[in-house]
């Protein structure tokens, strides 16, 4: 088992049009090219400005665990799959073995920005000084004002700052 990571980018006309979506990491899978593109039917034809990224994830999830070789984008790995399934196991366990990272070995990620894009470019560990030192040095304007907009919040009598609406929307993917 291991960590995979995949980018999702939304075009200008989201949600009219389908994200793309690609791995970072190397996968050995029939549904993902060499190069990390991902063939699932919600990302294409199955696609309408009702489906939701939960929805987008949990199918990308699923088919990680069921593959469907006939439409793969990986030939070897989809020919090995209807093949030889042992020898499919065993390549996509060393894949992951050398590309799939431990859960123990798994950076921890860049918190996103209220607007959800890292502007700033902090990592984790420079954030979680920052805030304890209650610092904001160095942050991008949407975190400090979100910084801002929280110690508003608190000193209004608790209601709720931008930052914890962005956390709570966050939580639900």
């Amino acid at each position: 088992s291991g960590v995979f990571r995949m980018r999702l980018t939304l075009p200008a006309d989201f949600p009219s049009s389908p994200p793309k979506g690609f791995f970072i990491t190397k996968v050995f899978h029939p549904n993902v090219s060499t190069s990390g593109d991902i063939c699932v039917n919600v990302l294409k034809r199955d696609w309408t400005s009702e489906t939701t990224l939960r929805h987008v994830f949990m199918v990308i999830r699923c088919l990680l665990i069921q593959p469907f070789p006939d439409s793969a984008l990986n030939e070897e790995a989809g020919k090995l799959l209807l093949e030889d399934y042992d020898e499919y196991d065993k390549r996509a366990r060393l894949m992951t073995s050398i590309h799939g990272m431990s859960m123990a070995k798994r950076p921890t990620p860049t918190p996103l920005t209220t607007s959800g894009a890292n502007a700033g470019g902090t990592s984790s560990s420079d954030t979680s000084k920052k805030e304890k030192d209650g610092g904001t040095e160095g942050a991008s304007p949407t975190l400090k004002k979100a910084k801002s907009d929280q110690s508003k919040s608190v000193a209004a009598g608790g209601a709720t700052s931008t930052m914890a609406k962005v956390k709570k929307g966050l939580k639900r993917l």
